[in-house]
């Protein structure tokens, strides 16, 4: 009698496959299967040949599987304000030169520096982002075509107009009604309210009971700057008004925190976006990572937008991540390469709430897989698989992309957006923006 043949839509074979599943990190010369969107079977590499029968085999000799990359906090379209306002403080950055540009973006120009954005980050290895920024719907037309997944938040900004912070609520949970559950089940929505210091405490109370209405949760900017906090401080701030208080927050930078701010964080649940390259790139400061790890915070790692940082590039933000706890702490043991590439998958899967469906390789969760060519001088020898992908590796090692079991890369190649297209009408776009 024969071996059961197993049937699937895709079968990586051959690879090394470091899981982030705790149960069994890292599996030399393994297989993954892929059926209908999902992993189904994964494991050494044995006599899988001989037992699963594939539509689609990718070789993955000298390879390394690994989850998709999530990048917890950006603003995608600003790929268009890539290298402008360089080298400024961010209150002149954001008030001389972002905020006047971003007033004359149309929803068709957001497509358009959503879906240069969403290029970008397949071909580096990201598949999941959680988004803040205006015009969502033609963000999710973007991530629809690229086939990518992510977490919508439409931003709310009053800034001292009560009439336009209502407005912008209303339109938010619009967005969010209409998004959620969009491009095959891929986009998910929050409320993006900007921040303590450009919405009014009413304003929030607003957001928060809207939220809660909706069932989705909220993406902030918190703490990010001395220079604007509260003089009750933030944290407390936004504690004192029941911002908190059933909902799901996910706050971004969260630098200038006291000690009794990072309790209350992992008091009220609050999963924090840690983005080192942009911190430092505006001289933000460092948040205090280890810390807020030791008290059970889930923190993920984000790129901030590409106007300030300024690529999507999740790789080199996970190298700077580390080495940015390092300097400032003086301590070179600070938050491990392990630690840095759980940040960036499985933690930052945690942090978006999406942990059951991605995140880690393991039977069950979606097919979100990238591949790494380890076939590389810089990659070699491969002593520590954390510390290549961590350390040594660039977004440009990327080989294949799957997101939801779709192929969107493969040897370099994406295949579900024209890349010269892309990029030409980005550049058009770009320069009418800035004329």
């Amino acid at each position: 009698m024969g071996a059961f043949l197993e049937e699937v839509d895709i079968l990586i074979s051959d690879c090394a496959i470091v899981t982030m599943d705790a149960r069994r990190p890292i599996i030399e010369r393994g297989f993954i299967a892929v059926k209908n969107g999902k992993i189904v079977n994964i494991g050494k590499r044995a006599s899988a040949s001989l037992t699963i029968k594939a539509e689609k085999t990718i070789q993955g000799k000298e390879k390394v599987a690994l989850p998709g990359l999530v990048n917890c906090h950006t603003h995608v379209p600003m790929t268009l304000l890539r290298g402008l306002a360089e080298d400024k403080q961010l209150d002149e950055w954001l008030k001389e030169t972002i905020w006047p540009l971003e007033a004359k973006l149309k929803p068709g120009n957001i497509y358009d520096g959503a879906l240069l954005g969403c290029l970008e980050m397949i071909k580096s290895g990201t598949t999941c982002f959680a988004d803040m920024y205006f015009h969502e719907e033609a963000v999710a037309k973007a991530v629809e075509e690229a086939g990518l997944r992510a977490v919508l938040a439409e931003g709310i900004i009053e800034s001292g107009d009560s009439t336009s912070g209502t407005k912008m609520l209303r339109s938010a949970t619009e967005v969010a009604e209409n998004l959620d559950g969009f491009a095959d089940g891929r986009v998910r929505v929050r409320l993006g309210p900007h921040a303590v210091y450009s919405c009014s405490p009413d304003l929030l109370r607003k957001v928060r009971e809207s939220a809660q209405r909706l069932n989705v949760g909220v993406h902030i900017h918190l703490a990010e700057s001395a220079e604007e906090a509260e003089p009750l401080g933030e944290v407390e701030l936004l504690d004192s008004v029941g911002f908190f208080s059933g909902i799901d927050v996910l706050a971004a930078h969260c630098i200038h925190l006291s000690e009794k701010d990072m309790r209350t964080l992992a008091r009220r649940g609050v999963t924090v976006a840690y983005n080192p390259v942009a911190n430092m790139k505006l001289a933000m400061g460092a948040p205090k990572i280890a810390d807020l790890l030791g008290l059970g915070v889930t923190v993920g790692i984000g790129t901030d937008g590409p106007a300030s940082n300024n690529t999507l590039d999740m790789l080199e933000s996970m190298k700077a991540a580390a080495l940015l706890q390092k300097v400032s702490s003086l301590n070179p043991t600070a938050l491990p390469a392990e630690t840095v590439l759980k940040m960036a998958t499985i933690e930052g899967a945690r942090a978006l709430k999406l942990e059951k469906y991605i995140g880690s390789l393991e039977a069950g969760k979606r097919a979100d897989i990238i591949l790494l060519d380890f076939d590389k001088p810089h990659l070699t020898p491969r002593h520590n698989l954390y510390a290549n992908i961590v350390y040594s590796a660039h977004g440009s090692d990327v080989d294949t992309v799957i997101v939801d079991g779709k192929v969107l890369m493969e040897n370099r190649k994406v295949k579900t957006v024209d890349e010269t297209k892309v990029v030409q009408r980005a550049q058009r776009t770009a320069l009418e923006l800035v004329k």
